[in-house]
This record gives C-alpha cells, sequence and structure tokens, in this order.
C-alpha cells in the first residue's frame, strides 16, 4: 500500500465520525478551562482503555461508514485499535513500526512509525508531549457536557485541518477531524480507563500464518 494511502486510511480509521459544524463552534461560551482538561490529558493519563464507536460523513454530513471496537494507547508511542465484525481491522504500534492488519484481504502492512503517522490524530493521542508544540490550541468552548479544544496544525497538512477533543469533566470522551477532501470524522469513547497497567504482549504483533506482508519499514 503506497505511503499516502496508507496514512489516510489509518487517519479515517483512528478517526472515523462527524465533526460538528465549525461555525456551531463560534457562538459557544467559554466557561469552561478546556485547554486546561487537554493539559491534564497529556501530562498525567499514561495509558488509556477504551470502547469506541466511529462514523464517518461526507461534507453534506452524510453518513458514508461506522465501525466500532476498542483501543489501548501507552504513551509514548504504543497503541493497539481493534476493529470489531464485519470490518475487522488491527492496528498496532510498538514505539517503533505501525502494523495494519486487514483480516478480510489477509494482508499486514508495516511501516516505520515516523513515516506512517506523522503530525497525524494518531500520534497526537500517543506522543510524548502536549500538542500545544505543533498544534495551535483554542479553547472552544463548551456543549452540553463536553467542553471542546481545537488544534489546527502549526505547519500545513495535505491530509487534515484540524482535530477537535471533546471532554466531559476531566476524561476525553470524543475526537472529530476535519480532513482535506472536506470529510467530517468522529470517534467517541466509552468505558474509559486511565493509567492502568497492559500486558507486554498487548503492543507486540504477531503476524497470522498465510497472510501477505508489505513490509515498509526498512
Amino acid at each position: 500500500m503506497p505511503y499516502k494511502a496508507l496514512l489516510l486510511t489509518l487517519l479515517r480509521l483512528l478517526c472515523k465520525a462527524s465533526i460538528l459544524p465549525l461555525c456551531g463552534f463560534l457562538s459557544l461560551p467559554l466557561h469552561a478551562n478546556s485547554i486546561g482538561e487537554m493539559d491534564r490529558f497529556f501530562s498525567q493519563v499514561h495509558t488509556l482503555q477504551a470502547r469506541f464507536t466511529q462514523v464517518v460523513f461526507d461534507e453534506n454530513l452524510i453518513p458514508l461508514e461506522e465501525s466500532s471496537g476498542q483501543l489501548r494507547i501507552s504513551r509514548p508511542g504504543r497503541f493497539r485499535w481493534d476493529y470489531d465484525p464485519p470490518a475487522e481491522q488491527v492496528i498496532v504500534a510498538d514505539g517503533t513500526r505501525l502494523w495494519f492488519y486487514d483480516l478480510e484481504l489477509e494482508q499486514v502492512t508495516v511501516r516505520r512509525m515516523a513515516d506512517a503517522l506523522g503530525e497525524s490524530p494518531a500520534a497526537v493521542l500517543s506522543g510524548s508531549g502536549n500538542p500545544k508544540e505543533n498544534y495551535q490550541a483554542t479553547d472552544l468552548g463548551v456543549q452540553g457536557d463536553i467542553s471542546w479544544v481545537s488544534l489546527v496544525p502549526r505547519k500545513s497538512s495535505e491530509t487534515f485541518a484540524q482535530i477537535q477533543l471533546g471532554f466531559e469533566g476531566p476524561t476525553l470522551r470524543l475526537i472529530q477531524l476535519l480532513d482535506e477532501l472536506g470529510q467530517i470524522t468522529r470517534i467517541v469513547l466509552a468505558d474509559v480507563k486511565e493509567n492502568g497497567n497492559f500486558e507486554p504482549s498487548t503492543f507486540k504483533f504477531q503476524i497470522p500464518s498465510g497472510v501477505d506482508i508489505l513490509d515498509e519499514s526498512g
């Protein structure tokens, strides 16, 4: 799988859903300390486990695709996303390499993490620092029980224009993405557990027998 195609696949798989209309945020009251919640998350949360649901919308907010599964993150640099049937896929990052396993295609693609993720949303969630180092962070205020932060890349990006993080109290509940094609994506987290322990094997991908391997990590 070519690099750009793989990256776009990762962006959509890791952030599938609907962003709320950007103009809707302009009138939101700035009650909550959304930036403070984000700072707490990236300084104090070292591991994260949750169930997720994802939906991707087109530029007219028509839903195109929905999926669900389980995610596990161990900062810095390690994560695992397991997608439920019927679209079973596994994405594992071990800190050095990223493994993308499509069960239907019986194919595993391997890339160096730095090449595959760059400054993508997946890199933001699993990175070692605060995203304010590479993104302009703006407090978007509160909608319902969710306080929102907007992250706009300080350097131009070919793959996305904005990431939005939604916190319910101190807990990360939503991630939203506006990509370069005008599609809007959302991932909703449930059963969130912070700073738990994972087995070391969680982030070690074992290649199943009989699958095709595209190793682009050299």
